[in-house]
């Protein structure tokens, strides 16, 4: 089984960013967010976030744009008609049917293009809609946990990530592979 990240490894940038940016259009609330998202983007860069800064951050920004669920995923599939592009087709051609896509990012973001990316089975960070917050922040340590709920003790061929973030998945990967800008290295 291989194990793919989402975010910089499958698509080039970070989609959440890219689709808070894109829903300006309809909500210009989220302009006041761009400092406090592009400060935490850059800590989650440099490894420096913890998950409960960054689930307290995702549900006062999701109390912002949850207004209207349908709108939400609305504006999600627009998203992906103009954003697709930016998925890594050379790295999606490697996903087969039994493989696993992980992200920190949100289900109704993957789950917008399941279909498109080789595999069915996705473990991303999901949201309570009527709450307007997080139920898991699918980060960090809690990839992996997830991982062990859903599949146990299942070996984990190789995983695929752009991030140190990544640590924990890749301690229990038997090959990691680091994707920076489209190209992949082995690094264990």
């Amino acid at each position: 089984m291989k194990v793919f990240d989402f975010d910089n490894t499958l698509y080039n940038g970070e989609s959440a960013v890219d689709l808070a940016l894109f829903m300006i259009r309809k909500n210009k609330r989220i302009i006041l967010w761009l400092p406090r998202i592009f400060w935490n983007l850059l800590k989650y860069k440099l490894c420096l976030v913890n998950k409960d800064s960054m689930e307290q951050t995702i549900n006062e920004f999701l109390r912002v744009i949850l207004r209207d669920k349908r709108e939400l995923f609305r504006q999600t599939r627009q998203f992906w008609k103009t954003h697709f592009h930016k998925l890594n087709r050379n790295i999606i051609s490697r996903i087969g049917p039994d493989d696993i896509i992980i992200s920190a990012g949100p289900d109704f973001l993957l789950r917008a293009i399941n279909k498109k990316l080789g595999t069915p089975h996705l473990l991303c960070s999901e949201i309570d809609y009527e709450r307007q917050s997080v139920v898991w922040l699918n980060f960090g340590g809690n990839k992996v946990k997830r991982f062990r709920e859903l599949y146990g003790d299942t070996a984990i061929d190789s995983f695929y990530t752009d991030s140190y973030n990544d640590k924990a998945m890749m301690d229990i990967s038997e090959k990691v592979f680091l994707v920076r800008n489209g190209k992949i290295k082995r690094i264990k």
